[in-house]
């Protein structure tokens, strides 16, 4: 085995993409993450940087690793527990709103989101105006991180 080799573990995953596409296989993740404690998660890995990410790809076959462009990736399902986005430090605490979000493609997803910010400054607006390219929501099918350059609405609901 080489020296340089780094030991990464796998997160399965299904993406969709702007094309309408959607593929299933895997993330590879750090034992580590370099931006917070903890083990890597998927939005650290999506957050991290810009550009092309390596993803496993599962169903053609024998499974072969591709590259996709972060900008043309609509949301990615999270298929494993625990769920990551509660691994959140404040996770507990955190604001929670139901929501409905319209995508650029024209579908729709209906779930929660967390909202980490101090009390007054925890409104779905402020949500909106997070820095991060793509955040957690919880949906009743399981947890899916949204490219926030997709969304094209946010919706506050009563109930998701």
């Amino acid at each position: 085995m080489s020296e340089f080799r780094i030991e990464k573990r796998r997160a399965e995953a299904a993406l969709t993409l702007a094309t309408g596409t959607t593929v299933r296989g895997c993330f590879f993740l750090s034992g580590s993450s370099a931006s917070r404690s903890g083990p890597e998660r998927v939005a650290d890995l999506l957050n991290a940087e810009t550009g092309f990410f390596p993803f496993e790809l599962h169903g053609v076959g024998s499974p072969q690793t591709v590259l996709y462009n972060r900008t043309q990736l609509l949301f990615v399902a999270l298929l494993e527990e625990p769920v990551e986005s509660k691994l959140e430090t404040d996770y507990s605490i955190a604001k929670e709103r139901a929501v409905r979000i319209l995508l650029s493609n024209g579908s729709a997803l209906e779930g929660q989101v967390r909202v980490y910010r101090p009390s007054g400054r925890d409104r779905l607006s402020d949500y909106a105006r997070a820095p991060e390219a793509f955040r957690y929501v919880e949906t009743a099918d399981g947890t899916v991180i949204v490219n926030a350059e997709h969304i094209v609405e946010f919706r506050e609901t009563t109930q998701a």
